[in-house]
């Protein structure tokens, strides 16, 4: 096998990729018209399916996901590739059933959408302000800590010093092109990274003896160097369900009641409602094209299954002492977490495996994953922040103010995520899409609900809206407060001592989910009936005249 570090090769192989990304970003940058809000944030509306499909997929998958995948994959095996195959339901969801609404609304921002359909202004303020902390907890943070793992692993650099690089480098590309030159280097990215990770998915399966020698050898990597472990205990072995994708209702990682029906709220916010994958399909030149880069990236959302959850179970296979460690001592050594070290899974097969330049290749196209989702979700909170909270208090800026204000929010959110970097460590045994996920499910899933009910029941006004959500933020908050404040440290061998309720203690995220989005949806409607009906032109002037025809508000 190879050296697990970098040469020259590798170096130049990613300085070269670094002036094309670049320069790409440039060109887009002068090509587009970034003097106006059209032009920057939603590229003039002028994009068609080919780089908007390439954008969404990459924008979706960055660096939480080659990490966070393969680390899930490594320590629980295939189960995580459920949401994988979700994400092109859900496509079809948001290109069929939203984006011919939001399209015919002229809407730049999912706020704006609802402060459109429902009237008023406290929605369209609120679900900024959640979506905000959303990207910074989990987006934003998830990224930054899986980008800098994999350059800590490759150039032994300090955690917090790879973090800034990565920042100034991804904000100097968003910063000058907007959502143009986010576009353009994501359809350049969207090559790279599906042509690396594929040729490192054939080169781990050449390594291990094909898909019967991932069936064979998975269940018995285990770490065979006895410090590496924690004595008495069962930590360090496979998930006995690893090739099970659904499990049984009651199974605390993947059951399948709790997936169908608790996850999909989270994913419809995530895939429908999210200003970051919206956007891009916000930027088509006609609805056609919005639909046409939905399917596209549907069905290139089946890839990460094959090409990043498998090697991430390959990388046990082949270096079970450093991936499956559970002695908090050596774990820390390794990875600089106390949790676990499966994140480390695809950094270490890439290192490992691959031949000099290949090297480099694959740090490129992780970098790719990372800039092009940090792109995206500085290019998107920029614009939820401008035109959805600033704009609010501040109905008189200029063009020039938003831009400026956009882009100082942005430094303020990255400091924010670099802070919570620390708490992502530690979390979910080191499994960091796993954590994302959780976080997600405590907060977003109401989203699905209102969205829904707005396209669907016109009878359901802003005050059934409004107060359902703050009885499932309220909701969401606590039960996230007791999540990651009361139930113990994720250290093999450590007990929880908290004196919780079982139900309470043992309330799966996805069936809480399934709840605080039944719970949002029957307090809307039965609100809105106890209240005055909705003035209808709040919701008639967001469909095509030859609909709004057969709509009537009861």
């Amino acid at each position: 096998m190879a050296e697990t570090v970098l040469s020259g090769a590798d170096i130049g192989v990613v300085a070269a990729y670094f002036v094309a990304i670049i320069g790409v970003g440039i060109f887009a940058s002068w090509r587009s018209n970034r003097g106006t809000v059209s032009g920057y944030f939603l590229a003039g509306r002028s994009m068609w399916f080919l780089p908007i499909g390439a954008s969404l997929f990459v924008s979706n998958i960055g660096t939480e996901h080659f990490i966070g995948l393969a680390g899930s994959g490594a320590g629980s095996g295939i189960s995580v590739g459920a949401w994988e195959f979700n994400a092109l339901f859900m496509l079809q969801l948001l290109g069929w059933l939203f984006i011919p609404v939001y399209i015919a609304c002229g809407t730049y921002t999912m706020p704006e959408y609802l402060s459109k359909r429902f009237g008023g202004s406290r929605l369209r303020v609120y679900f900024a302000f959640a979506s905000l902390v959303l990207y910074i907890f989990t987006k934003c943070s998830g990224d930054l800590y899986t980008g800098a793992l994999f350059i800590q692993q490759s150039l032994k650099w300090d955690l917090y010093l790879s973090i800034v690089i990565l920042v100034l480098i991804t904000a100097t590309l968003t910063l000058t092109g907007g959502l143009t030159a986010v576009i353009y280097t994501d359809t350049l990215q969207a090559f790279l990274m599906v042509g690396g990770a594929l040729y490192l998915m054939g080169a781990g399966f050449i390594e291990i003896g094909g898909f019967s020698g991932l069936l064979e050898k998975y269940p018995q990597a285990v770490p065979t160097n006895v410090s590496y472990i924690v004595p008495n205990t069962t930590c360090h072995y496979p998930d006995k369900q690893a090739f099970r994708m659904l499990r049984p209702v009651d199974d605390d990682y993947m059951p399948w009641l709790g997936f169908l029906v608790g996850q999909t709220p989270g994913s419809i916010w995530y895939w429908c409602a999210d200003q970051v994958i919206v956007q891009r399909l916000l930027a088509a030149k006609n609805l056609a094209h919005a639909q046409g880069a939905s399917l596209m990236a549907g069905f290139i959302k089946i890839l990460p299954m094959f090409m990043m959850v498998m090697p991430g179970m390959i990388s046990r296979i082949l270096y079970p002492n450093e991936v499956a460690c559970t002695n908090p001592d050596m774990c820390y050594e390794i990875c600089q977490s106390r949790a676990g070290c499966t994140s480390i899974a695809y950094p270490k097969l890439v290192l490992g495996l691959m031949p000099s330049g290949a090297k480099g290749l694959m740090m490129a196209v992780m970098i790719a994953a990372l800039m092009s989702d940090l792109d995206s979700i500085f290019n998107s909170a920029s614009t939820l922040f401008t035109i959805d909270i600033w704009k609010r208090f501040r109905k008189a800026a200029s063009v020039t103010e938003l831009m400026i204000v956009g882009r100082v929010f942005i430094v303020a959110m990255v400091g924010v995520s670099i802070a919570w970097v620390p708490v992502i460590k530690e979390t979910q045994g080191g499994q960091v899409f796993i954590y994302i996920q959780e976080v997600t499910n405590y907060i977003a899933p109401p989203f699905a609900a209102i969205f829904l009910l707005a396209v669907l029941v016109p009878r359901v006004n802003e005050t059934g809206a409004f107060w359902s959500l703050m009885f499932a933020f309220l909701t969401g908050v606590v039960r996230l407060f007791i999540a990651f404040m009361f139930q113990g440290e994720n250290i093999c061998g450590v007990k929880d001592t908290y004196p919780l309720p079982p139900m309470i203690k043992k309330f799966h995220y996805m069936y809480f989910s399934m709840f605080i989005t039944g719970t949002t949806a029957i307090l809307a409607v039965f609100i809105s009936y106890c209240t005055e009906k909705p003035d209808p032109k709040f919701f008639l002037l967001l469909f095509p005249k030859k609909r709004c025809d057969k709509i009537k508000i009861l």
